[in-house]
């Protein structure tokens, strides 16, 4: 690449993220310090995919990274690139392939869940609750906000004692082990992750908890409740109708079904580059759109709760948590490794913050609660 050609590509991203208020090599902390000259060829040609790798490699900086991505994203910079490679690969795969069928549906499980449980023990709450918490009333706790989670979430589906209810994508236990302890059910849990359910049994020993190492395509049982929280960016678009058949199935006439989940403001068939290549393969946030369709003429939806604004926090208090405990991980995990997992978590920090995605809780009944929902804010 020619001084020329590089000199403007400089300039040209330079003058996209002054867009933003974002200065290169300025002061502030959003703004950032770029080390290798070639960073602004690669971001043109591969935008968000060069932008995490880059940052991995070291190849540029940022004090605030979660500030950083709050501007670009409030700013909607990506829009001012062309398409990258990276991304019209992403559609191309989508659209050719089921990219969560059961076979591929596994390889999350291996790459993120699978990570090490030391990491994520080091990062989570005493719950080990691996999804956005519940900051209610000012809470500055981490595990008080995800008690308040698992509690919101056992209200909203109305639990008593003995029912028997479902978490599809339980991760490490957090909520069956709640339930069963606070409302005297018995759980079935289940997860794609061979760690998360070692350890999930661990922690829900002595408790009417059966905890399946189990895709929820092979679920064909009746529950008095289901829960699935944080599992439906695992799903993909081509699986939407087939997961709410399934909980339709598995669910007793006026029942109730809680989803959790992140959410896109648009329709989409793929994720992002970066994040499909190192934190979530295959993975993809649905729509409003998406979740009406699949959900039609299965269930009623009785109440929809956006929660997004409480993910800024909770993202933000992991990097904390992770942060502090590095020194006892970093003989396991290298320094790249470290940069990964920072960006990870404080772009997602930023992206919440900035509204481009949300959290929605959203419950569904089969059939109708007669005389009406009341939820529980």
């Amino acid at each position: 690449m020619s001084p020329i050609i590089r000199d403007t590509s400089e300039q040209t991203i330079s003058e996209i993220f002054s867009l933003a208020d974002i200065t290169v090599n300025g002061t502030r902390p959003w703004d950032i310090q770029v080390h290798r000259p070639e960073f602004y060829d690669l971001i043109l040609c591969d935008g968000s995919l060069a932008l995490g790798e880059s940052y991995m490699a070291g190849w540029w900086d940022c004090l605030s990274l979660d500030q950083f991505f709050f501007r670009v994203l409030s700013n909607d910079l990506e829009q001012k690139l062309k398409k990258s490679r990276s991304v019209i690969l992403c559609s191309i795969k989508a659209t050719l392939s089921n990219c969560q069928n059961k076979k591929k549906a596994w390889e999350v499980g291996e790459k993120h869940y699978d990570a090490g449980n030391d990491l994520f023990e080091s990062m989570l709450d005493k719950h080990m609750a691996y999804s956005c918490a519940y900051w209610k009333n000012g809470t500055s706790d981490l595990n008080e906000a995800q008690e308040a989670k698992l509690e919101l979430i056992c209200r909203k589906v109305k639990l008593q004692p003995g029912m028997r209810v479902l978490d599809i994508g339980c991760g490490w236990g957090s909520f069956v082990r709640y339930a069963a302890q606070k409302y005297g059910v018995e759980a079935v849990g289940v997860t794609i992750s061979k760690e998360q359910a070692k350890l999930a049994r661990e922690r829900c020993a002595g408790l009417p908890i059966d905890i399946r190492l189990l895709d929820y395509r092979d679920l064909d049982e009746e529950f008095d409740a289901i829960v699935s929280v944080g599992m439906f960016e695992h799903v993909g678009y081509k699986n939407y109708r087939q997961f709410m058949q399934i909980a339709n199935r598995c669910l007793k006439p006026r029942a109730l079904f809680l989803l959790h989940t992140i959410g896109s403001n648009y329709s989409t068939h793929h994720g992002d580059p970066w994040f499909d290549k190192y934190i979530f393969p295959n993975g993809m946030l649905p729509s409003i759109e998406q979740l009406g369709k699949a959900s039609e003429n299965l269930f009623v939806m009785e109440d929809w709760h956006n929660i997004s604004t409480h993910y800024d926090k909770t993202l933000t208090t992991w990097f904390a948590n992770f942060d502090q405990n590095w020194p006892k991980l970093q003989d396991k995990y290298n320094d790249t490794f470290y940069r990964m997992w920072k960006y990870y978590l404080l772009s997602m920090a930023g992206s919440f913050r900035s509204r481009s995605i949300q959290v929605w809780q959203i419950v569904f009944s089969k059939g109708g609660t007669l005389g009406g929902y009341q939820n529980y804010l």
